[in-house]
């Protein structure tokens, strides 16, 4: 059984540093893209990054997180992690991690298309703020 386990959430000030946890179960990562979507108040959700063995479209970060945000994998842990430094309050969301493979395996990372993520986590809320 596929399934996807967020954790890493929690309240800090501005500048400080979380990092986000996606641990994977019933399938392994290989020939998977695994994204990182968040969704603020009345904000549609957004794709903020991803990872992916596809051989094209092989990493992503939106314009908001480059620089700040660094997605990586662990394969031995099955646990795909977004390190988010720098946050600033726009940062505030609740994450998601998704992973696909129908798709993915030929086109990588499609980010702006979100219905087409098929294997959702229960999202984890990150808040910053003084």
């Amino acid at each position: 059984q596929l399934q996807l386990v967020e954790s890493g959430g929690g309240l800090v000030q501005p500048g400080g540093s979380l990092r986000l946890s996606c641990a994977a179960s019933g399938f392994t990562l290989d020939y998977y893209a695994i994204g990182w979507f968040r969704q603020a108040p009345g904000k549609e959700r957004e794709g903020v990054s991803c990872i992916s063995t596809s051989g094209i479209n092989t990493d992503y970060y939106s314009d908001s997180v480059k620089g700040r945000f660094t997605i990586s994998r662990d394969d031995a842990k099955n646990t795909v992690y977004l390190q988010m430094n720098s946050l600033q309050p726009e940062d505030t969301a609740v994450y998601y991690c998704a992973a696909d493979n129908l798709w993915a395996v030929h086109h990588g990372c499609v980010m702006s298309k979100v219905v087409l993520w098929r294997y959702w986590g229960q999202g984890t809320q990150v808040t910053v703020s003084s």
